[in-house]
């Protein structure tokens, strides 16, 4: 019989006593700061019972607190319930940060010490934590000690599944070129090697794919650089004939997954690239060598997409395009017949996507939330929770898929029938955000911070935010959250270039009334050179309409719908010849200009 979250606490808290420990920290993370861990990873979740992909939960003798950000407020306070665990809302007014909170709940205790698994948290955190524990009165944390090891009876093994191979058709680029243009990216930076622990980094550098993770087509291992070798660190058992057979003609050599630390410290350069935010603190400690502290160089490589990898972004697009109209033209009237729940339609949609060539999967578990489920940005329906579905109000569809030429990521808010005016109104600021986010000209090496108010403009006039970013790169058969770049308030400096990915996705939630987002995949193009440098704009690889009947015309200027019915031609112009005449005809009606259809 499997404990409970208080019997857990409880458990942990006899190994802190033994280990002369007042508090233990679990964060959301593994190994290789990956945004969805292996289920082996999940000791935050294992600990507290909360499941969202972001949070940090603290355990001392007394209490328990969960931190965790805006997307998950809803979810979390729901599944603390019962437990000792205090809801800690991050970036909210009043709120303390872990220190500040262990500062205050240690402050009777003589030499406190606070634990964290320092294999699991990056270097920068831990030396962050370590700064902060210092300024609240000289707390010592401790890196060195998992107690989950000894508390966790039946934690899952880290996975072992097969390695396959990415076809250069797709990969664009061999996997020797691209290690060459790493070592000359680490020559830049006057570094002899480097030590890769992002997963999704290692799957693009070798041309290699996997399914260790949850929808991300990755597989955990290490890789260490130097200037004559190269060494993929692995469970071998995931290996085939065949991809031993090609890391050995790319120049890869492979050694054990829990031989890094032994790699490293036989590692024989005079110095090596390690990213801070990137590597755990046990190993960035096991160095001896002179270490380089910079960003790794594979991240910004990555995003810049190759010809190969851009075809296949618009391949998958169409594709997904495909299911999903097929899909929206079957959503209204299948509702009207009844039956349908928000679990029933996410599977619907699955299916019609797996019917598509090279689908290999979700890209994220798929979000259908009908009108107050709408309202919580990282909603996932469950047995208890599956809504069924009226002929009214607005049901938000966030979903996306993996296929081996690319990644897809949509979102679209859709009236099942009758809508408030309300939600007219908030429909149709979000979309005018959308849309002028979408048709943004900027000058190349803006970074997304400074382009993210044109989607927040016209909602910040009426008092109305949103507090997730309003885009992320997307992976090609890769990570569907891709950085650095990103477009979200908070200033990220890294900058736009041509050929990335990323998203555009204003929303707005009103708990318990209902949510709204409109999201498409972009591509970074060139716009135009003039005497002030390169300017850029986006192109949009999603096709896929975008409801009209829930919008207020009178919101919107001549030049956003100008915008809405060139982006539906679009749309019509790409899927139409895929389509039967039927499909056609509905996707005709969807695509009309805006005049003419409302």
């Amino acid at each position: 019989m499997s404990m409970t979250v208080n019997q857990r606490i409880e458990v942990l808290r006899e190994v802190m006593r033994r280990e002369s420990l007042d508090a233990f920290i679990f964060p959301s993370t593994d190994p290789h700061q990956g945004e969805y861990v292996p289920d082996h990873w999940k000791g935050r979740e294992w600990i507290s019972g909360f499941d969202g992909s972001a949070g940090t939960a603290v355990v001392t003798m007394n209490e328990a607190a969960l931190w965790t950000d805006s997307r998950y407020f809803i979810a979390a306070a729901e599944q603390l319930k019962g437990t000792e665990f205090v809801l800690m809302k991050e970036r909210v007014s009043g709120t303390p940060t872990i220190t500040q909170w262990l500062g205050e709940v240690l402050r009777n205790i003589r030499s406190p010490q606070v634990g964290i698994d320092g294999m699991v948290s990056s270097t920068a955190e831990v030396e962050e934590l370590i700064s902060g524990l210092r300024h609240e009165g000289g707390i010592t944390l401790r890196t060195n000690f998992d107690p989950l090891t000894i508390i966790w009876k039946d934690r899952p093994a880290i996975p072992q599944n097969p390695v396959f191979i990415q076809p250069l058709e797709y990969a664009g680029e061999a996997c020797h070129e691209k290690i060459s243009r790493v070592r000359r990216a680490l020559r830049q930076k006057h570094a002899d090697g480097m030590l890769v622990a992002s997963l999704d980094d290692i799957a693009w550098m070798l041309n290699l794919r996997g399914s260790d993770v949850h929808c991300n087509p990755v597989f955990v291992s290490y890789l260490l650089i130097s200037s004559t070798k190269v060494t993929l660190f692995i469970d071998k058992k995931k290996l085939s004939s065949s991809v031993l057979a090609y890391l050995n003609d790319e120049g890869v050599d492979v050694d054990d997954y829990d031989r890094v630390k032994e790699g490293l410290k036989d590692y024989f350069e005079y110095n090596i690239l390690l990213d801070p935010h990137e590597v755990n603190y046990t190993l960035y400690n096991i160095v001896r060598r002179e270490i380089v502290r910079e960003e790794s160089p594979v991240k910004r490589m990555k995003t810049v997409k190759n010809e190969s990898e851009v075809l296949g972004f618009r391949n998958a697009m169409l594709k997904d395009g495909i299911a999903l109209v097929k899909f929206l033209k079957w959503l209204r009237p299948a509702v009207e017949a009844g039956g349908q729940t928000e679990i029933s339609v996410s599977e619907k949609l699955e299916n019609l996507r797996a019917e598509q060539s090279l689908y290999k999967g979700l890209s994220f578990d798929t979000i259908a939330g009908y009108q107050e489920h709408g309202a919580i940005v990282h909603y996932e329906a469950t047995p208890d929770t599956d809504a069924p579905l009226k002929s009214e109000g607005f049901l938000l569809l966030d979903s996306g898929a993996q296929y081996v030429d690319g990644t897809t990521d949509v979102t679209r808010t859709i009236a099942l029938g009758p809508v408030t005016e309300e939600q007219r109104h908030i429909y149709t600021l979000v979309l005018k955000g959308h849309l002028q986010l979408q048709n943004l000209k900027f000058p190349s090496g803006a970074s997304g911070t400074q382009l993210d108010l044109a989607a927040r403009k016209d909602l910040w006039r009426e008092g109305l935010n949103y507090m997730h970013g309003t885009g992320h790169g997307v992976g090609a058969f890769l990570n569907v959250h891709e950085g650095p770049h990103q477009i979200r308030m908070e200033y990220k400096p890294a900058p736009m270039v041509a050929g990335m990915t990323v998203t555009d996705e204003p929303g707005i939630y009103l708990e318990g009334k209902f949510g709204v987002r409109t999201e498409n995949t972009l591509l970074v193009v060139p716009y135009q050179e003039t005497a002030f440098g390169t300017f850029l704009q986006f192109e949009p690889l999603t096709l896929c309409p975008i409801d009209k009947s829930a919008i207020d015309i009178s919101l919107m200027t001549d030049e956003e719908i100008g915008w809405l019915d060139e982006y539906h031609q679009m749309v019509y112009d790409r899927l139409s010849p895929y389509l039967d005449e039927e499909e056609r005809k509905w996707l005709a009606v969807q695509c009309e200009e805006i005049g003419k259809s409302l």
